[in-house]
C-alpha cells in the first residue's frame, strides 16, 4: 500500500506523438526548398530547320581557347595559364592599342572554346568563368567610365546599352576525343 501523501506521477499519453511527428514531417517536406545544381547557364539559339548561314570571320576577331586532356590551355596558338586568361581576354576584346592581331572592336570579338573529352570539369568551369568574368569586368569599367555608377545599379536600358556595346559571344566547339589533338 502506498504511503499517504506520495502520489504516482501521471503518465503522458504518447499515442498521438506519432501523429504529430508525421504531420511535422509532411509540413517540412512540403515547405522546404531543395537547392539543385544548375550547372553553367547558357542561352542556346532557337531551333531551326533551316541551314545556318555560314559567315566568314576574320581570324583577328576570334579568340580561340583550346583545352587538352592534361588541362593545359592553348590560347591563340600560345600556351597560357588560367590565371592570365581574364586579363588577356579583356585586352583582346577592347584592343586599346588598336593592334592588327586583336579584335577590331568589342562587337566583333568572338571567344571560341574547344575542350578535349578528357578535360576536367573543374578546368572547363575555371576557363569559362574567367572568360565570363572578363566580360563582366569590361562592362563594369564601361559603366563606371560612362555613367559613374556600378553596372549592377544602372537602369535596365543602360545595362542593355552596355551589353550591346560589349556583347558576350562565347562559341563552344564539339569536344575532341580523349587525348586527340585539338
Amino acid at each position: 500500500m502506498p504511503k499517504r501523501g506520495s502520489r504516482k506521477a501521471p503518465e503522458v499519453n504518447a499515442g498521438s506523438m506519432a501523429d504529430i511527428a508525421f504531420l511535422l514531417l509532411i509540413f517540412f517536406l512540403v515547405t522546404t526548398t531543395i537547392d539543385v545544381d544548375k550547372g553553367v547557364l547558357v542561352k542556346l539559339p532557337p531551333w531551326s530547320e533551316d541551314e545556318p548561314e555560314i559567315e566568314k570571320m576574320k581570324t583577328r576577331n576570334v579568340y580561340s581557347v583550346l583545352v587538352n586532356a592534361q588541362n593545359q590551355l592553348l590560347v591563340r596558338g600560345e600556351p597560357q595559364s588560367v590565371k592570365d586568361l581574364r586579363e588577356n581576354a579583356k585586352e583582346f576584346i577592347m584592343n586599346p592599342a588598336k593592334r592588327d592581331d586583336m579584335a577590331e572592336k568589342p562587337t566583333k570579338a568572338i571567344i571560341s572554346i574547344k575542350n578535349d573529352r578528357g578535360t576536367n570539369y573543374k578546368t572547363y568551369l575555371e576557363v569559362y568563368n574567367e572568360l565570363k568574368a572578363a566580360y563582366n569586368e569590361l562592362r563594369e569599367e564601361e559603366a563606371q567610365r560612362t555613367y559613374g555608377k556600378s553596372f549592377e545599379y544602372l537602369s535596365k536600358d543602360l545595362r542593355r546599352k552596355i551589353r550591346s556595346e560589349i556583347p558576350l559571344v562565347i562559341s563552344e566547339a564539339e569536344p575532341t576525343n580523349f587525348g586527340e589533338d585539338n
